[in-house]
């Protein structure tokens, strides 16, 4: 039953990130349900629909044609029915100026693609256990990093 679980969505355009990323998810064994999309204006459509199940968390890369990760972080933090979505940036730069950049556009989280799929699955399980209601309390740019 959808309502049993965790709506969990990744944005990214990469569809060998997407396949990794959704075996890694079937590989932790926690009742979810993932959504997955191709780019921001994919997710933003979603997210805009009258009925659509609002994922607790979206993994989103920045990287990505059409609408990149930062236009999409700042037409979701700038829409208040999706205050209670959270937003962990999910991509392959470690450049301060992006990391700088999600932390001020609002995402919750930052985390650098790994390069194994073991890490990845170690990864998304952490992060599915956040309880977030107390870590973004004193969310600042040392603990914004996933490490």
């Amino acid at each position: 039953m959808a309502e049993n679980k965790l709506h969990i969505a990744l944005v990214d355009d990469d569809e060998d990130d997407r396949s990794f990323f959704e075996e890694a998810i079937e590989e932790i064994n926690i009742a979810t349900q993932l959504f997955l999309f191709e780019n921001g204006r994919e997710i933003l459509k979603y997210l805009n629909m009258d009925h659509a199940l609002m994922p607790k968390l979206i993994f989103l890369d920045l990287n990505m044609p059409v609408i990149n990760g930062i236009q999409c972080l700042r037409e979701i933090r700038s829409n208040d029915h999706l205050n209670d979505v959270k937003v962990a940036i999910y991509s392959t730069s470690s450049s301060t100026t992006d990391i700088e950049s999600a932390f001020a556009e609002g995402a919750n989280l930052y985390v650098t693609k790994p390069d194994s799929f073991k890490k990845l699955t170690k990864i998304i399980y952490n992060i599915l256990h956040i309880d977030w209601a107390k870590s973004n309390k004193g969310l600042t740019k040392d603990n914004f990093i996933y490490s």
